[in-house]
């Protein structure tokens, strides 16, 4: 049987999938840890630095994530930094997985573009918030917040 770590993919997103993307949405207590996925792609409209994809899980619509990613500035920096934006899992797809395996495919894409020393990301720091989430694949908090978010980076070697 394969597992969500086989079945997972990020694909980008086109004028035929856009509105179904736009559709996702997290549980109701979720909401206020995550900016709507319109908001999202609207945002990412005017960012050179925006890298996004929607998440699947096998051939189903299931999420979507967002880099900040320096690297994609033209020129890029000599030292660009990267970060998650936005992730998020449609309320009927959690618990199976694949939040867990759709970060693991952004950790390797960033590791592939050997640019980069650290992942960063942040969140809102209450309860339910997804912290124990981003512990658990290895990110650890640091003294920094953010926009009243708290800071969290993982260590991917050298760069």
């Amino acid at each position: 049987m394969a597992t969500p770590y086989q079945i997972v993919s990020l694909r980008e997103i086109t004028a035929e999938t856009v509105d179904a993307v736009i559709k996702l949405s997290v549980a109701e207590s979720q909401k206020r840890f995550v900016a709507s996925n319109a908001v999202s792609l609207a945002q990412a409209l005017f960012v050179p630095e925006a890298w996004y994809r929607a998440i699947y899980f096998g051939e189903e619509l299931s999420g979507f994530v967002m880099l900040y990613d320096e690297s994609l500035r033209s020129p890029a920096p000599s030292a660009p930094e990267v970060g998650v934006w936005r992730l998020m899992v449609a309320e009927q797809h959690q618990g199976k997985g694949i939040g867990r395996a759709a970060m693991q495919l952004v950790i390797e894409h960033v590791r592939r573009k050997r640019y980069f020393r650290t992942l960063e990301l942040s969140y809102v720091p209450a309860e339910g918030s997804p912290e124990p989430f981003y512990l658990s694949l290895g990110f650890r908090n640091t003294d920094r917040v953010k926009d009243g978010e708290r800071v969290m980076v993982l260590q991917l070697g050298e760069a």
